[in-house]
């Protein structure tokens, strides 16, 4: 019952993220405690856990955005702490992060809100800079019109797929997505999972995918991570990670919620087969 894209990600030289050993402490909490994972090229990693398990904070020590206490983060075969500051600039430009809320600037139109990374650090004429934007929003599906909108002229929807199309703009090998499809209605989000299995297959990316959407979980991950006792407690396909000995995991993938995703799924592949 695996993805119809899934990709073979079971070679560890394959593994674009290494974390090892990492640690998250503020102040005498604690949220992440010898913490192990891997992320492999090409897959989609969907990672879930409770509220209060440390995804975002996961996501943002990966990216830069969050120094851990203790642990070593390798990307792309470099410790991030050991490089120098210009090589951690140049390896982070190789990241597309959309936020939760999608970080657009308010001030800016979404032509100006994509064009700005592209002018700050590739060099590009803004009127390059604009071109390329315009050729990122049409890859996220938004119409050539919504260019010149604001971010307070657009639906939920619409703002996600801006954020996309910013989190592209600098042509990223890995894209970490936090809550991509949270506040958006059923059908916009089995549109925007679409999306990006598409945008995976066409560009060849790497996705770390933080949710708690079962839907998204079993339509577009190839495996799942889940976080509970302050680690990764089981990363697989999702039809193990389900049946594993935990009491939220349980309650989580079993409950009524999971097992409409679950057959909701399945039944989306039947149907495939049969066409």
């Amino acid at each position: 019952m695996t993805h119809p894209g899934a990709q073979k990600t079971n070679s560890q030289s394959s593994a674009v993220i290494q974390v090892r050993g990492l640690d998250n402490r503020f102040g005498s909490h604690v949220v992440h405690k010898d913490l192990d994972f891997d992320l492999f090229r090409g897959e989609i990693l969907g990672v879930v856990g409770g509220s209060g398990t440390g995804k975002s904070v996961l996501l943002r020590s990966i990216v830069g955005l969050n120094r851990p206490s203790e642990g070593r983060i390798q990307v792309f075969g470099k410790d991030l702490n050991e490089l120098s500051t210009k090589e951690r600039s140049e390896t982070e430009q190789r990241f597309g992060v959309l936020f939760q809320r999608g970080a657009l600037f308010s001030s800016l139109n979404l032509l100006q809100n994509i064009a700005l990374p592209l002018i700050e650090h590739c060099s590009l004429t803004r009127s390059e800079a604009e071109e390329l934007a315009r050729m990122k929003l049409a890859l996220t599906g938004l119409p050539a019109d919504s260019a010149l909108k604001y971010p307070s002229e657009l639906s939920g929807g619409m703002v996600k797929r801006a954020a996309l199309a910013r989190s592209l703009a600098m042509d990223p090998e890995i894209l970490f997505l936090d809550e991509p499809t949270a506040g958006l209605d059923p059908i916009g989000a089995a549109a925007f999972d679409k999306l990006i299995v598409t945008l995976r297959d066409a560009l060849g990316l790497t996705v770390f995918l933080v949710t708690h959407d079962l839907d998204t979980l079993y339509t577009t991950c190839d495996r799942v991570a889940v976080l509970s006792q302050k680690k990764v407690l089981v990363a697989d396909r999702i039809e193990k990670v389900a049946t594993t000995d935990d009491s939220w995991i349980q309650d989580y993938f079993q409950g009524p919620r999971g097992r409409a995703a679950s057959y909701a799924f399945q039944a989306q592949v039947q149907s495939r087969q049969q066409e």
